[in-house]
């Protein structure tokens, strides 16, 4: 760290020097800007205007011996930390597998565009700037994804289901792609201001949402674990634990839903730790019909509902989560406001 001592200019304006050694590794001479950013912490950020705008992020990327699964996860990987354009190079010539591994990659990653492709070279760019993207709606549709998907999946589990519960399998892509955008924005805003500034939100509100994003993720992952439960025929669960499945994954939808309402309409700190304590009383719930299941049940029908009741348990835990998130934001902003 280099301190300055500021300097009175003029009589009205107040100036201080720049780090040389900054300055020169950033090619700042007397005519160029900076962008001065001041924070509520009392901090001021500088950095260089690039005649005011932010240079693209590009990545190449050598392809030739990458299978289809691992391009997919690259190229995945390459959009949430925030490259605006990929340019994928295979030094023989692209397969069909792998075009088709491009095209699946790029339809679960909003903004993504397939922008050039040849026998060598397929080029992938971003078309969606900061500007015209609101993480808290996206938050808020993630969650209706997530809650309706758990809905759905208890159903086809209490009326044997099957094309419903595909329907909520299908439908995880959904899921993922809103998380996917979300976690590209916060991830952005870590190292560039402008995007901070675009998304209208401070660093604190986009870890929030962020957070709260990544939990109701999880919960559409769990979802689509309860459907798939249906889809795969496994052995019948008895009535009575059916019903035990509903009850209690309505009780850990509540839960999700009330920690949601905290961190993304402002409602009231009370609401989360009631949350908290609700949690705590379906785990003892849940552990109850566990140990019944185990002593007495039917050795199959035990299993698979203990499987069941596992995913219920850590859905209330990732509404447990966001209503933790919900807590830290609320008292965050009675300080800041104070």
């Amino acid at each position: 760290m280099e301190t300055r001592k500021v300097q009175l200019s003029g009589g009205t304006t107040y100036t201080i020097s720049l780090p040389k050694q900054w300055a020169k590794e950033h090619g700042i001479d007397s005519d160029s800007l900076v962008a001065l950013h001041p924070n509520g912490d009392a901090s001021l950020l500088v950095n260089v205007v690039d005649e005011g705008n932010r240079s693209e992020r590009t990545a190449v990327v050598d392809v030739s011996t990458t299978d289809t699964h691992a391009l997919k996860q690259q190229i995945t990987a390459l959009y949430v930390i925030g490259f605006d354009s990929i340019t994928l190079r295979n030094r023989n010539e692209f397969s069909d597998d792998q075009r088709r591994a491009v095209e699946k990659a790029i339809s679960g990653l909003s903004g993504f565009e397939l922008l050039e492709a040849t026998e060598t070279r397929i080029q992938v760019k971003n078309l969606v700037d900061a500007e015209n993207v609101d993480v808290r709606k996206t938050a808020l549709r993630l969650r209706l994804v997530a809650l309706s998907m758990l809905d759905d999946a208890l159903t086809a589990i209490s009326k044997r289901d099957q094309e419903l519960a595909r329907d909520v399998v299908r439908r995880d892509s959904e899921a993922d792609k809103l998380f996917a955008m979300v976690t590209r924005h916060f991830r952005r805003s870590l190292s560039d201001l402008h995007e901070v500034e675009k998304l209208n939100h401070s660093r604190d509100d986009l870890f929030e949402y962020y957070y709260a994003c990544r939990q109701f993720e999880r919960v559409a992952d769990h979802a689509e674990k309860l459907a798939t439960f249906v889809c795969r025929e496994e052995p019948t669960i008895p009535d009575p634990l059916v019903a035990s499945l509903e009850q209690f994954g309505g009780t850990a939808r509540g839960i999700l839903d009330d920690a949601a309402d905290v961190v993304l309409t402002d409602a009231d700190i009370e609401m989360a730790h009631d949350v908290l304590a609700r949690r705590d009383s379906l785990f003892d719930e849940v552990e109850a019909v566990d140990r019944e299941l185990y002593d007495h049940g039917e050795p199959q029908a035990a299993y698979t509902t203990g499987l069941l009741l596992d995913s219920i348990k850590r859905i209330s835990t990732y509404g447990a989560n966001v209503a933790e998130i919900g807590i830290q934001q609320a008292l965050r902003k009675q300080i800041d406001r104070s």
